[in-house]
């Protein structure tokens, strides 16, 4: 089936690699294994998610004002822009900084679902949202990123995953990935095999 869209991951998929999770919940007073940060912040009381929600939101400030591109990400949004494969960004970030990345580094996606649209990955609900927005099936859709959330997303949503595995971890979650890439613009060349 050809790809009519591309949902990428942002942090550590269009952008490199940034936040440090361990020092973010030990900040917030978390134990470094507490698991997600978003999970652990829901079973909290409304005064302690208050507090660290400051925390993430200061940290993810730093992360954009800090942001640098992967290698190959700005050629390959032009690349499928040229294609008129529709660019989604699917992140557990808020859109707001979505946005303020793709101001900074001058790129255009055509849809973006943060954290505050609705159920985060590894939930369906995003791929599902953006496939909607775009008008294709889920199947018409790669969702590239860089860690299992992404792959289990696309999978519960009937998506192409894709892993970038530009980190240590990769191989742990390669398992679940229908493609592996090792740079963002291996992407093109999967799309243009599924012509």
């Amino acid at each position: 089936m050809p790809i009519k869209a591309v949902i990428f991951d942002l942090d550590g998929t269009i952008t490199q690699p940034y936040f440090d999770f361990d020092a973010i919940r030990e900040e917030m007073g978390l134990d470094r294994d507490s698991g997600p940060v978003l999970e652990s912040m829901e079973k909290m009381t409304p005064e302690q998610r208050e507090n660290v929600e400051q925390i993430l939101h200061s940290h993810e400030q730093k992360a954009v004002t800090e942001s640098k591109l992967n290698p190959g990400a700005q050629q390959t949004l032009s690349a499928l822009r040229e294609a008129g494969i529709s660019i989604g960004v699917l992140t557990r970030n808020r859109r707001c900084n979505a946005l303020a990345i793709a101001r900074k580094h001058n790129l255009k996606f055509d849809g973006i679902v943060g954290r505050e649209d609705g159920p985060v990955k590894p939930d369906a609900f995003g791929v599902l949202r953006i496939c909607q927005q775009f008008d294709v099936k889920p199947g018409e859709s790669l969702l590239v990123g860089d860690y299992l959330f992404d792959l289990l997303c696309a999978k519960a949503a009937g998506a192409v995953a894709v892993l970038l595995a530009n980190h240590e971890k990769a191989s742990e979650f390669a398992r679940y990935a229908d493609f592996t890439i090792e740079n963002i613009s291996q992407v093109l060349q999967i799309v243009e095999d599924k012509k």
